[in-house]
């Protein structure tokens, strides 16, 4: 892959070398060589065979995942985040040491690697909210929840220029990467001015199955806001409201 330069960019195919732009600018590659046909019979691709059905597999459940956590994702992820999430999901299955290799899955995997995924890495919880919180996942009544004690905002939550006000919001997710399902509950506090006065207690419940044997994830994260006129304004569309994966039990 090389970049192109000069004041006129291509995109396109000529002969062997294809032009394309992407979020890095105008790249160039060449053509590959080898044709599809040849990638899904010939012995030598067994391993590119092996290695492209784990990343499939991969991509299918980001994408559960996704659509669980939708609601809370519109104004808190990057542009990047799908292949950021893809190459998470990749570690996940690479760690089941039960199916073979291009066999191997999420639920076999260990889902626990996704704890600290960030969702907005422009935005990261971690580097956003410093009071102390309780992240807990209680299986048998089903219950995903946050805690936090009171705290003052200005010294605990680094909020980007021009915020006046936040909320917390989180989200419990019970996901079937099988069947490709979810159950999911979100709660959020009111919209809190960003000033010197201590918040009261915050706690949220977030109920899915009781009992449940499929992977449970707990989700955390922040949107800041400006008043302007008494209204008021998602900051900057969201764009550093962070979202953050605090908690995940596997099977």
């Amino acid at each position: 892959m090389a970049r192109q330069k000069g004041i006129i960019k291509l995109k396109g195919t000529i002969g062997d070398i294809t032009f394309y732009k992407t979020k890095d600018g105008y790249l160039v590659k060449e053509k590959s060589g080898v044709e599809a046909s040849r990638i899904a019979t010939d012995p030598a691709f067994q391993r590119t065979r092996e290695n492209g059905s784990e990343f499939g597999r991969a991509g299918k459940a980001g994408k559960v995942l996704r659509l669980a956590f939708r609601p809370l994702l519109l104004n808190s992820s990057d542009s990047r985040m799908v292949s950021r999430l893809t190459q998470s999901m990749m570690k996940v299955i690479q760690a089941d040491a039960v199916s073979e290799r291009g066999l191997r899955n999420v639920i076999d995997g260990e889902t626990e690697l996704l704890t600290g995924f960030e969702f907005n890495i422009n935005g990261k919880l971690s580097n956003s909210l410093f009071a102390p919180y309780t992240a807990t996942i209680d299986r048998v009544s089903g219950e995903i929840s946050i805690d936090l004690a009171s705290f003052v905002p200005i010294q605990m939550v680094a909020a980007p220029t021009g915020t006046t006000h936040f909320k917390v919001i989180s989200g419990g997710a019970e996901i079937d990467f099988e069947a490709g399902t979810y159950i999911v509950a979100s709660s959020e506090t009111a919209i809190l001015p960003w000033n010197a006065t201590a918040t009261a207690v915050i706690s949220q419940t977030n109920a899915v199955t009781a009992a449940s044997i499929k992977p449970l994830f707990l989700a955390l994260g922040i949107e800041f806001y400006q008043e302007v006129n008494g209204q008021m304004y998602p900051l900057k569309n969201g764009a550093y409201n962070p979202l953050s994966l605090v908690a995940v039990s596997g099977v």
